[in-house]
């Protein structure tokens, strides 16, 4: 193992990680095999799947069943942790998407969409950080999107100011931790083809200057990067994964 790589004997903590084919699950699959122990968490019991997909591949899992966006089950949550990847959010089995135009979106949609993919990621950063600054050792990485911080999608305000939101709160802790050995970063997916890519998804991951959507571990890769030891000198950055989507412009 190369040093700058080496997690053995670290422990990681990745929320929204229910979906085989999700950022989260292939994300906890890498830090795995850099020798980190993993708690990966997801709305349903689907998660002792992936734990149990983790265990056959020679890696020191353990799931919880948790909605993030109740602090009382983020309470329940052990809080030592070396790594903490916030990737929950989007949307949870059996969700309802909060999208809609602004003028048709009710307060209680708008709250919904915070809740989901903001207040999720507030809430464990907020659990966990103390115990990391304590040890002196710390990664936090937040999962937003291209959405919101980069650039933005028809009739989708609320996911938009969650995600840009996180990088406001990425960059808030980057600067209040950084003397404590705990770095904070962000990764901003663009089109990833996940289980739950719609057809339009893929079509719009065709017109990227690559030419596709990224396959999840494209995303998992950079995220295990800003985990590792060697990411220690970078923190309050938000990197974007999008193959050049967000840089082209000339779209004919």
């Amino acid at each position: 193992m190369i040093a700058s790589f080496d997690l053995t004997g670290r422990r990681a903590l990745i929320t929204g990680a229910g979906s085989p084919t999700g950022i989260g699950f292939t994300t906890a699959m890498l830090l795995g095999q850099m020798g980190a122990s993993v708690l990966i968490t997801a709305t349903t019991d689907r998660v002792q799947d992936r734990v149990a997909q983790l265990r056959a591949d020679g890696i020191d899992a353990s799931g919880a069943i948790a909605d993030l966006t109740h602090e009382d089950q983020v309470a329940a949550l052990p809080d030592e942790w070396d790594v903490l990847v916030n990737n929950a959010g989007m949307i949870s089995v059996g969700g309802h998407f909060e999208d809609g135009s602004l003028t048709q979106m009710s307060l209680a949609t708008w709250r919904a969409g915070l809740q989901r993919n903001l207040d999720t990621a507030f809430l464990v950063s907020r659990h966990v950080l103390p115990a990391m600054a304590a040890r002196g050792w710390g990664r936090v990485v937040n999962v937003a999107s291209v959405t919101g911080p980069v650039m933005a999608m028809r009739d989708d305000p609320a996911y938009a100011a969650a995600k840009a939101g996180m990088v406001g709160l990425t960059r808030a802790l980057a600067l209040d931790f950084a003397g404590r050995g705990v770095t904070v970063n962000a990764v901003a997916p663009g089109w990833i083809a996940t289980g739950s890519q719609t057809e339009d998804e893929a079509r719009q991951g065709q017109k990227t200057p690559i030419g596709r959507s990224a396959d999840p571990a494209e995303v998992a890769a950079a995220i295990a990067w800003l985990c590792s030891p060697g990411a220690s000198y970078t923190t309050g950055q938000c990197i974007v994964v999008d193959g050049g989507n967000s840089i082209a412009e000339q779209r004919a």
